[in-house]
């Protein structure tokens, strides 16, 4: 989640519905400043016991980001506690039980992407040896209750945390206990943007199944392939979901922007400090109505903070965001903008990428959304096609995307190859959900603390 810092620089109030709208136009690009964000949390545990690190106890996640000073990230500050770092390969940020994120830089290629992922993982990795600390990369906590986790010292949070109960049953779950790879990309034009929409929303299931990778929760199988994708359908319904208004005719901005509107809000940002505005309206809020700041007026920065609190599967900030895949391995961290980047910056692709489900009704939305946490590439399409053949002509389509872009690598190579490790997925038809399973009622003979040893990072 998105860490907010103090800043210098004037933030001017929004006067207008035009200034709603602004921040989506501002994002438009031409294609030569396309760029690729890669986004991706992992567990932090104590390799001694496997526990769940607290924020201030020696060799915690406090210390872990003090030393990541070494390696040039500069410290963010909230209240007197370092919240999170900045640097030239991104932020790194902290997820409210402590999961470690980086929210890389906008970059031009997916070689420069893993680069990144790779500088990253090798930098916490060595703090780690250090203090004690080890990475898992999964989408759900393997056998954590919440009471076991750390709460890390963000305002934020503090406010969301007493919210999630009151609208719904897992939200505390999401906040504490899932872990996710997420990518941001650019558009060209609102109709860009339209398309670019349509086809990740209604493709993100199909990223959830060959990401699934969730499939445990308090040390036993949960009966779920991504519990975390099934997490969301009972976090909260006015800020999840499939979003059906994206696929009908005159969406735009407008449209996403009535759709925020319509979002209760969670806090405003003033002086340093978060003020609790939990289940308050934005629309108050443009009209000075606005109960615990009355007569205030939201700036940019109130309406930012604000967009990044809603939590559907594909997300419009100044760029869109892909959210329907768990936290992996390394090689997966690098797949999921692979996947993306194949399917929505080449013409040619992205239009095959509509004909696969142009013809999806919302119905076909919905249930294949229903139906992909626990079914995964075993999930039905329209027309009786399973998810698995979707996802070798998906594949294929996003390869020929890459290839079309033609950014090579000094060794000569495209960026192709970073989709291997999603056709090995569907070439064997078992996600990786499906083989931990394997593991655990094979060999590891039900022993759930055998994920640590072969699913670190």
């Amino acid at each position: 989640m998105s860490t907010r810092t103090a800043t210098a620089e004037a933030d001017p109030i929004i006067e207008s519905r035009d200034d709603l709208l602004a921040i989506f136009q501002k994002g438009e690009k031409p294609r030569d400043r396309w760029r690729i964000g890669t986004e991706h949390e992992k567990f932090v545990y104590r390799t001694a016991d496997h526990r769940a690190p607290s924020y201030e106890e020696p060799g915690g996640i406090r210390d872990l980001l003090n030393e990541l000073t070494a390696y040039g990230w500069e410290p963010v500050i909230e209240g007197d506690k370092v919240i999170a770092l900045s640097g030239s390969d991104g932020a790194i940020s902290l997820e409210p039980a402590g999961q470690f994120e980086l929210s890389g830089a906008p970059l031009d290629n997916l070689h420069e992407t893993c680069a990144e992922t790779g500088r990253h993982l090798r930098q916490v990795k060595e703090v780690g040896e250090k203090l004690g600390l080890g990475f898992l990369g999964l989408g759900f906590w393997p056998d954590k209750t919440r009471e076991e986790l750390p709460i890390m010292p963000k305002g934020r949070y503090a406010i969301m945390l007493r919210h999630m109960p009151r609208v719904g049953s897992l939200g505390l779950d999401m906040m504490l206990r899932t872990c996710t790879i997420q990518t941001n990309l650019d558009y060209a034009s609102e109709a860009d943007m339209v398309k670019k929409f349509r086809v990740s929303l209604a493709l993100q299931p199909l990223a959830t199944a060959l990401f699934a990778n969730s499939p445990f929760t308090e040390s036993k199988p949960n009966g779920f392939l991504s519990y975390r994708s099934h997490i969301w359908t009972d976090t909260d319904p006015q800020r999840t979901g499939m979003l059906p208004f994206v696929f009908e005719d005159g969406f735009g901005y407008e449209r996403y922007a009535d759709y925020m509107l319509d979002v209760p809000m969670y806090f405003a940002y003033r002086e340093g400090r978060y003020i609790d505005a939990a289940g308050l309206s934005f629309r108050d809020f443009m009209r000075g109505e606005l109960s615990v700041l009355p007569g205030e007026k939201p700036t940019r920065g109130d309406w930012n903070d604000h967009l990044s609190t809603a939590f559907p599967e594909v997300r419009l900030k100044s760029f869109l965001e892909m959210r329907g895949a768990d936290g992996g391995p390394w090689n997966r961290i690098c797949a999921l903008p692979a996947f993306w980047v194949g399917l929505l910056y080449d013409d040619q692709a992205l239009d095959a990428a509509w004909d696969e489900v142009k013809h999806w009704t919302v119905e076909d939305h919905h249930r294949i959304r229903e139906q992909v946490p626990t079914l995964a590439l075993a999930t039905r399409g329209p027309r009786g096609r399973s998810f698995r053949e979707l996802a070798a002509r998906v594949l294929d389509i996003a390869h020929a995307g890459l290839a079309a872009r033609q950014r090579l690598n000094g060794a000569g190579d495209d960026e192709t190859g970073y989709l291997a490790p999603l056709r090995e997925i569907v070439a064997s038809g078992k996600t990786p959900a499906e083989v931990l399973l394997d593991r655990y009622n094979g060999a590891w003979g039900g022993d759930i603390g055998r994920i640590y040893d072969e699913m670190a990072f």
